[in-house]
């Protein structure tokens, strides 16, 4: 069996900045025995999370931040996870004396700071991408006039008011190419929407990357958290290509049944997924599917 890896997978600059800043402080902390805590999770990964866990870092909610529910000292330690948070927990951490580490990704920084210039220009703000999702939720409590669409069949049902000025702005794991279609049937339709895109360029590179992987292979493994917006965003582009595509999470969703007829996998995996889990996965295929193969 042919088992091929895509060009680009794995954790991203932003992840990796992350997890190494909270290594970096767990380590320096053996000494001291402060209370560490990471607002929210830190990725969308278990493996991660359970691994920050170990370290001695305990996970809080902002609604436990802000209700008082976990009291947060000076002599503590606060760690800002990789999708930001709400403008709200911002000005409420400013008034707290404790050690905060902030490891918001870049783009999703830029963005947010696009969509305070632009609302200060006074421009209404179209935002495409999860209401649900924490760096979306995040980013949109910096605003006041915006309006969050999901698709390009939102955008099409979405009245544009001719008299207005907007800001378009996305999500930096939204699917790339529903962000084109909707730049260019804007560009086509109207002359009155600014349009700032700041999708990460990892995650367009690990797009790509599926698309190719997908016409490639017979079977193709998705490895991924279930809550990462990318990962999901993976399996839904291999899965357009290529039916035979799974997104697991770690080895034990595997099922040996997939490989049957099948002379070629394929695996590629979300930004946020740590590499132990992507080798364990793979030393598992090859080990157990190339002597039935025959290859």
């Amino acid at each position: 069996m042919i088992i091929k890896r895509a060009d680009k997978m794995g954790f991203c600059f932003g992840v990796s900045g992350a997890v190494n800043l909270c290594e970096k402080i767990a380590q320096n902390n053996k000494n001291f025995p402060q209370k560490m805590y990471i607002l929210g999770m830190l990725v969308h990964n278990k493996t991660v999370i359970n691994d920050m866990k170990e370290k001695g870092f305990e996970l809080i909610k902002e609604e436990e931040l802000l209700s008082g529910k976990i009291n947060i000292t000076k002599n503590d330690i606060l760690v800002i996870r990789a999708h930001g948070t709400t403008k709200e927990v911002y000005n409420f951490l400013k008034k707290s004396d404790c050690q905060i580490y902030d490891a918001t990704c870049i783009f999703v920084e830029k963005i947010r700071n696009a969509l305070i210039e632009a609302e200060n220009k006074g421009n209404h703000i179209i935002f495409i991408g999860d209401k649900n999702h924490p760096e979306v939720k995040g980013i949109i409590s910096f605003g006041k006039n915006i309006d969050i669409i999901a698709s390009f069949e939102d955008f099409l049902d979405f009245k544009i008011d001719l008299s207005k000025r907007y800001t378009l702005l996305t999500q930096t794991t939204f699917n790339k190419e529903i962000f084109f279609k909707i730049k260019d049937y804007i560009l086509e339709k109207y002359n009155n929407i600014e349009i700032f895109s700041k999708i990460c360029g990892a995650t367009y590179e690990r797009q790509r990357a599926v698309e190719k992987l997908a016409s490639e292979c017979d079977v193709i493994i998705i490895v991924g958290d279930k809550a990462s917006s990318n990962s999901k965003k993976l399996f839904e582009i291999s899965n357009e290509i290529n039916k035979n595509s799974y997104l697991i999470e770690n080895l034990s969703q595997l099922d040996s049944n997939w490989f049957d007829n099948a002379s070629s996998v394929g695996i590629t995996a979300g930004a946020s997924t740590p590499e132990k889990i992507i080798i364990e996965i793979e030393k598992f295929i090859r080990g157990n599917f190339d002597d039935k193969h025959g290859l």
